[in-house]
């Protein structure tokens, strides 16, 4: 008969996306995970069937951490405007819990660039091909737009995105303040 869980699940996923967030995937050991997590290996492999398992859990939890914002992006009707508010949501206290910084999508994104594993690439690519798609909708609101202008004003602000989820990481308050004013200046 299988025992049941003596922890809650979203809990310990929580805890693991935080310290995953903080040092990245490869640094972060099983020991690690079972301090911060306050379970054991037996049952980080029982649930998650690896490390890998619960690093893909903790993505998942951070893309529903951040619904919230990219529903209110997403459902915004100010074009530019939206996009700019997107920029300081995604900055947010909100988004600096402890000793976090910038994008967890982002970081892992950085770290995982020479690697070969699909099943985060996925995940990657489905987030960022999201984010792109909302971000044409946005640009699209401007009548004086064309379709190109609109394409490479989508590429400029997902980089500045990812080029602001690194900032976050090292940059004063207000240095990633002048940033984002900086780049809607240039649109």
């Amino acid at each position: 008969m299988a025992r049941k869980k003596q922890y809650n699940e979203e809990d310990v996923v929580e805890k693991a996306m935080n310290l995953f967030w903080k040092n990245g995937y490869e640094t972060t050991s099983m020991q690690m995970l079972e301090k911060e997590m306050g379970i054991n290996k037996f049952s980080i492999y029982s649930s998650f069937g690896n490390k890998h398992g619960l690093f893909l859990e903790s993505l998942k939890q951070y893309k529903l951490k951040v619904s919230a914002t990219l529903l209110k992006f997403k459902n915004g009707t100010e074009g530019v405007e939206d996009i700019k508010q997107f920029f300081y949501d995604s900055i947010s206290s909100n988004f600096k819990l402890g000793n976090q910084k910038g994008c967890f999508v982002t970081n892992t994104y950085n770290e995982f660039s020479d690697h070969e594993d699909q099943l985060i690439k996925e995940q990657m690519d489905s987030f960022m091909d999201n984010l792109k798609s909302i971000i044409i909708e946005k640009l699209k609101m401007d009548p004086s737009k064309d379709k190109a202008t609109i394409m490479k004003q989508a590429n400029y602000l997902l980089l500045a995105k990812h080029g602001l989820a690194a900032a976050a990481r090292v940059n004063t308050t207000e240095e990633i303040e002048d940033y984002i004013e900086m780049t809607f200046k240039n649109l």
